[in-house]
């Protein structure tokens, strides 16, 4: 009898150190091909030499899909971790005459060279706003999904003149562990893009656009980033009967982004 105790013991701690390994096998698969998980590079399907802004950033060209125009406004758009914002540009530019337009295709997105993270999109996008500034002193931030956080980030440290956040989330790290529920993901996830850190230290006028039957950004998500902003600052609104990626077909989309 003890011989069969000893034995079961020791297949117990076997497969306790098997099961062990796998999760750490897991865990650090998770690690290594995290950048995989979130961002989806697309191709530019629109453009021409004269459509293009070239943006040299740490030795790496940066491309921006560009609608010139002159005078003091500018809107600088930051797009969703799949898309491809050259295609979002001809609705803007009918939405905002009156706004010289670009659009940032992120490293590796749209031709645009190196591979993204958070803190290359970061510096990034510092690098367009300060190119954008000289020329356009009334800069509107416009930020989609992903890029709302890089939005937000951003009017924190430049002197946007108002920011509008599309789908916008609390932080990444919020919502990959409510995804990655099983893993240690506090530890492991490299871009968290906290964006409610940046949101206490805005001061523009700030919208929130939120869609109703979101089902990739939590409501309580956007809720959560909402009362981070100091009191007055946000507004949120919601477009009744839109999904994540089926917000802009609506026609009150637009619309939320031009409301004063």
């Amino acid at each position: 009898m003890p011989t069969n105790v000893s034995r079961m013991s020791r297949t117990l701690v076997l497969v306790v150190v098997i099961l062990a390994a796998l999760y750490l096998a897991l865990c650090a698969a998770l690690f290594v091909f995290q950048r995989a998980l979130i961002y989806y590079p697309q191709p530019r399907a629109a453009g021409s030499p004269e459509t293009l802004l070239t943006l040299p950033v740490d030795d790496v060209q940066v491309l921006v899909s560009i609608r010139p125009h002159v005078g003091p406004k500018a809107l600088i758009y930051f797009g969703g971790n799949a898309e491809d914002v050259s295609r979002s540009l001809p609705d803007f530019a009918r939405a905002f005459p009156e706004h010289a337009l670009y659009f940032m295709h992120y490293r590796g997105y749209g031709g645009s060279g190196g591979s993204p993270s958070e803190e290359a999109i970061a510096r990034d996008a510092m690098a367009l706003f300060d190119k954008a500034y000289t020329d356009h002193p009334q800069i509107t931030l416009v930020g989609r999904s992903l890029g709302s956080g890089v939005a937000v980030r951003l009017a924190s440290v430049r002197p946007a003149q108002k920011l509008l956040l599309i789908t916008p989330y609390n932080s990444l790290e919020e919502l990959a562990a409510r995804q990655f529920r099983w893993f240690p993901v506090q530890w492991l996830l490299q871009d968290k893009f906290e964006s409610w850190r940046y949101a206490e230290h805005i001061a523009i006028p700030t919208r929130l656009i939120a869609a109703e039957q979101d089902e990739v950004i939590p409501a309580a998500s956007t809720r959560r980033l909402f009362s981070h902003f100091p009191e007055g600052v946000a507004t949120l609104r919601v477009i009744a009967g839109t999904g994540h990626n089926s917000i802009s077909d609506s026609p009150e989309y637009l619309k939320a982004l031009e409301d004063p």
